[in-house]
């Protein structure tokens, strides 16, 4: 059973929104580190940034799989596509967040990280619009 917050469209899109700002500003500080030359504080607040997006976005990942997802499927068995391709947008953001941090076990902080950090904000953002879209009708 998924909290109730996460079947009304309207909190739920502030759960995505607030993540979302949180994970723009952390990328829009980490952008000024690196163009500063600051790599050591750099590298501190990109491992905090990785631990945004695991508290934060895949914890609440998980919470919808575990229980929204499933109750949309078995409310409506027509959203099973949707549910599928929401599914794996989940797990693009996991695969980022994993390879981020490899990169920066490995590297430290570069531009490259600093893309993956981007791309993450990107590919949630897409994502959320799309869920939000599929809330209001269950």
């Amino acid at each position: 059973m998924s909290g109730p917050g996460l079947k009304h469209v309207d909190s739920h899109a502030a759960i995505h929104e607030a993540a979302l700002n949180e994970a723009e500003e952390l990328n829009e500080i980490l952008e000024s580190l690196l163009r500063n030359g600051q790599e050591e504080k750099a590298l501190e607040t990109a491992y905090v940034a990785v631990e945004h997006w695991e508290s934060r976005t895949l914890q609440h990942a998980d919470s919808e799989e575990e229980g929204l997802y499933k109750e949309l499927v078995e409310e409506s068995p027509e959203l099973n596509d949707s549910i599928i391709e929401l599914t794996r947008d989940h797990d693009l953001l996991r695969m980022l967040v994993k390879e981020i941090k490899e990169m920066l076990d490995a590297d430290g902080f570069s531009d490259a990280v600093l893309q993956r950090f981007q791309a993450l904000v990107l590919v949630d953002l897409l994502h959320n619009q799309e869920e939000e879209r599929i809330l209001p009708n269950h």
